[in-house]
């Protein structure tokens, strides 16, 4: 008997490569990377990487800004090239750039630390030697660092739970390898890198699972046909919210959210500082990115099943950060507390689900991100014999050794309490403002008296630097890099300037408040 097999004609997928030209070249210049990383020469990888990594970062921002009005989706509806997704790449992007400014001029010594300043190394000294004769740090972070940037790119604009799925483990899967690359504090490096991995995976595992179980009801993975098949029901659906809730646990895991925050402080600890800078800043806004477009657009229709325990969240995650940063004696420790609380108050702009929360969220990820940034920048340069000196004991008068890096570093802190005429003050009055608007007001009130209480733990730090005297003569500051001056003057610039003058950035994200379907 012979069989006849009829042709199916499957169509092949449209992409608008220009539309998709940021993640492109991110990638293109991560494979380049890895490539140059496996046949050059220990002592020319260096510059090829520099290059390599500076000029890919710049030429996808400059991408991003020309890609500015673009609003459409692409990649057989993969991928949503919109406002709100190009002002998120456009910032993941300059977050991006100003980290490696500061791991950039960094090199290992034979017994040191994965990022330790080229400019501690004294001319003579054995750090000099051991520069001009070991070369710069490990060049295998580039690539690495590249192509978690590209899993940024995709995973703020992925519009089906597929993609999605896939950016969040290409951008995951790269950090957990570099968080473990700190050589002073080996074992608290490789014990975070770690619990990263496993905590991720457990983090994924949830967010799979919840796919699945929204496929199970809705038939689809695209964002649009998800938020159809939720408008046309009736009343709540049991495997609806299940998956609701697992693909939140999944998101939730990855900005940090209590109860899903435990691998925050460990992992900001014991990773190198700069690359803390790095997760603790476009991590936060890569993972806030996805929150906010799989629930305004997929779940918008099906918010009042998941916005109370949006509610209960939102105030645990504020208040879990700021009282536990209360006890902290580690200066990275209290940051990454800190860290958390802001998850809290951003998950205000997810439950506002409005154009205000959106904007506002936005406007606070971008300024929240810079300062950060910045703030690891200034940890990185204070030193005692051991290394990085992070107990708060070794920051005891430093304003009076080095009143510059003390101000700078307070300047942060107040942006990140919300004092005005800085950047975080601006930030959470607009974040706040779109909360109430909302109809959020009691998280709002929450959210203020967290404010309050994280006030004390930002000025202890303060009054330690410039009222108290020092009782050890160990600590020093090394002198920033030319790279890493750049990066913590931008985050100055930026910090004080979107407190002082934010409307113009403020108009943006309020422009880019509206999610294409």
């Amino acid at each position: 008997m012979s069989m006849q097999l009829a042709a199916i004609d499957i169509p092949s997928p449209s992409f608008d490569y220009g539309a998709l030209a940021p993640i492109f070249i991110v990638f293109v210049a991560a494979l380049l990377s890895v490539v140059l990383e496996a046949l050059l020469p220990r002592q020319s990888r260096r510059k090829a990487q520099l290059g390599v990594t500076f000029i890919s970062l710049i030429a996808a921002l400059v991408a991003v800004f020309l890609l500015a009005g673009t609003n459409i989706t692409t990649a057989e509806g993969a991928l949503a090239i919109d406002a709100p997704g190009l002002f998120l790449q456009g910032a993941t992007l300059l977050l991006a750039l100003l980290a490696a400014f500061v791991m950039f001029e960094q090199y290992v010594d034979p017994a040191g630390d994965a990022f330790t300043p080229r400019a501690s190394a004294l001319p003579g000294s054995e750090d000099e030697k051991a520069f001009g004769e070991q070369g710069w740090q490990q060049t295998e972070i580039w690539p690495l660092f590249l192509f978690s940037v590209g899993g940024m790119l995709v995973f703020v604009t992925a519009n089906d739970l597929l993609t999605m799925f896939i950016a969040l483990e290409v951008l995951s899967l790269p950090l957990y390898l570099m968080t473990g690359m700190a050589r002073r504090r080996r074992l608290l490096s490789q014990e975070a890198s770690l619990k990263y991995f496993l905590l991720g995976a457990f983090g994924s595992a949830f967010f799979l699972y919840g796919a699945a179980l929204v496929y199970g009801f809705a038939g689809q993975l695209n964002f649009a046909a998800i938020a159809d098949a939720t408008a046309a029901i009736a009343g709540p659906n049991g495997l609806l919210v299940a998956g609701i809730a697992l693909v939140a646990v999944g998101l939730l895991f990855k900005v940090g959210a209590a109860p899903f925050h435990q691998w925050v402080p460990d992992v900001y600890q014991g990773a190198p500082t700069p690359l803390t800078g790095f997760m603790a800043a476009a991590v936060k806004l890569a993972g806030f990115g996805a929150l906010l477009r799989i629930f305004y657009v997929a779940f918008g229709s099906s918010r009042w099943d998941w916005r109370p325990a949006f509610w209960i969240i939102a105030i645990l995650t504020m208040f879990v950060g700021v009282i536990l940063a209360l006890t902290q004696n580690d200066v990275k420790r209290m940051l990454a507390y800190s860290s958390i609380a802001h998850a809290g108050f951003l998950l205000i702009g997810v439950i506002a689900t409005n154009s205000l929360g959106l904007g506002g969220s936005l406007f606070y990820l971008l300024a929240y991100g810079v300062s950060t940034v910045g703030a690891f920048a200034v940890v990185s340069l204070v030193r005692d014999p051991g290394g990085e000196a992070t107990k708060l004991s070794s920051w005891v008068g430093l304003g009076k050794r080095s009143p510059i890096v003390a101000g700078t570093f307070a300047l942060f802190l107040l942006a990140f309490a919300g004092i005005p005429l800085t950047s975080g003050f601006t930030a959470k009055f607009y974040l706040f403002t779109a909360g109430v608007a909302g109809g959020a007001t009691p998280v709002v009130i929450a959210a203020v008296i967290a404010s309050a209480i994280s006030a004390f733990f930002y000025a202890r730090i303060i009054v330690l630097m410039f009222f108290t005297e020092s009782t050890t003569e160990d600590v020093s500051v090394v002198v920033p890099s030319s790279l890493t001056s750049i990066a913590i003057g931008v985050s100055i610039a930026v910090t004080v300037l979107l407190g002082v003058v934010p409307q113009p950035v403020i108009d943006l994200a309020q422009k880019a408040s509206t999610f294409v379907r």
